[in-house]
C-alpha cells in the first residue's frame, strides 16, 4: 500500500502539486494499522493510501488539508477506545500517534512578459531553486539563449496563450509586460486561478486603474486584494536588476509564509490598499 502512496508523492512533486503526507509513527495497544502507515492528502480531497478508516482518519484527513494552509507539520495523539473510535466501530483499545507533514516541491515562476526585469529575476530565481517559465509574443526577448535554464518559453499572444493555461495551486505568477500593454489582459486571466503568489509590476496609480477596471467588470474587491501589487519589496530598487532582486526578496517570503498580500513586511515599507471606485486608493504604511 506504500508503494502506492510513495508513487503518488512522487507524481505530485513531479507535477509541482503541494500535498500532505499522513504516518503513523506510534501505536500501543491494539490498532488498526501498524506503526508506518501511510496516507497522502491532496488539497482537492483526493487521497491515496490509508491510516486504518474510521473518524479518526476523517479528522486526520482535515488536519492534513489544513497543513497545506499553514505549511506546519504536527503530531497528533488519538485515543482508539474513546468516542471516537465507538462512532467509527473500530474499539480496538489502543492508542497511536500520526506525523501531518505538508510537502511541497520545487516552485514553479511563470514571468509574464521577457523583459530587460524578467531576465534578471528569472537567473536570480533559478540560483535559488524556482523552476522559471517564460511567456511573452516576441521570440527576441523569449528565447533560449536569453533564458537557457527555464523549462518553459512560450512565444505567443500573451491573451490567447493565458486564456488556455493551467496553473498548479503552488504557483508563482509575475505580471511585466512590455509597456504594460497587456497587463490588464494577464490579470483578468489570472485572477481567477488560485495562485500561490500573483504579482503585478507597475505604479501605485497604474495598479488602482487597472483594478478600477475589473472591479467594473464584476471582480470582487476579495479576489483584488490577493494580488501582490506594486510588486517586490520597497527597498529603493532603481535598475532592473535591482528591481528583480526586490520581487525575488517578495517571492521567497511568502514561500515562507512570512508575507501575505496587502502588507509589505516591515513596518517603513509601504503598501497599496486598494477601494472601489468612490473611495481613493490608500498609501499605508504596513501594520499601522
Amino acid at each position: 500500500m506504500n508503494e502506492e502512496v510513495f508513487h503518488a508523492v512522487g507524481e505530485a512533486l513531479r507535477r509541482g502539486e503541494p500535498a500532505s503526507l499522513v504516518t503513523i509513527i506510534r501505536t500501543e495497544g491494539s490498532t488498526p494499522q501498524r506503526v508506518g502507515a501511510k496516507m497522502v492528502v491532496f488539497a482537492d480531497g483526493r487521497t491515496v493510501g490509508t491510516i486504518g478508516g474510521g473518524c479518526y482518519e476523517n479528522d486526520a484527513f482535515w488536519k492534513a488539508r489544513q497543513a497545506l494552509q499553514t505549511r506546519k507539520s504536527e503530531v497528533v495523539r488519538y485515543e482508539l477506545s474513546d468516542d471516537i473510535a465507538e462512532e467509527s466501530g473500530l474499539i480496538c483499545g489502543g492508542q497511536m500517534e500520526v506525523y501531518i507533514e505538508p510537502l511541497e516541491a520545487a516552485p514553479h515562476l511563470h514571468l509574464v512578459g521577457a523583459g530587460h526585469v524578467a531576465y534578471h529575476l528569472a537567473r536570480a530565481a533559478g540560483d535559488v531553486g524556482f523552476h522559471v517559465h517564460v511567456l511573452d509574443d516576441r521570440e527576441k526577448f523569449a528565447n533560449r539563449e536569453r533564458f537557457p535554464d527555464a523549462v518553459e518559453i512560450a512565444v505567443d499572444a500573451i491573451p490567447d496563450w493565458l486564456a488556455k493555461a493551467s496553473f498548479t495551486a503552488n504557483a508563482y505568477v509575475v505580471i511585466l509586460t512590455r509597456g504594460h500593454r497587456y497587463d490588464l489582459d494577464a490579470l483578468r486571466a489570472l485572477i481567477p486561478h488560485q495562485l500561490r503568489y500573483l504579482g503585478l509590476i507597475g505604479s501605485r496609480a497604474k495598479v488602482a486603474r487597472l483594478y478600477d477596471a475589473l472591479h467594473a467588470e464584476g471582480v470582487a474587491p476579495e479576489r483584488l486584494a490577493h494580488v501582490h501589487a506594486p510588486v517586490g519589496l520597497a527597498i529603493g530598487a532603481v535598475t532592473p536588476q535591482e528591481i528583480a532582486v526586490s520581487i525575488l526578496a517578495e517571492l521567497i517570503a511568502v514561500k515562507y509564509g512570512k508575507l501575505a498580500a496587502g502588507t509589505k513586511g516591515p513596518d517603513n515599507v509601504e503598501a497599496l490598499r486598494w477601494s472601489p471606485p468612490g473611495r481613493r486608493p490608500e498609501t499605508v504604511l504596513a501594520g499601522k
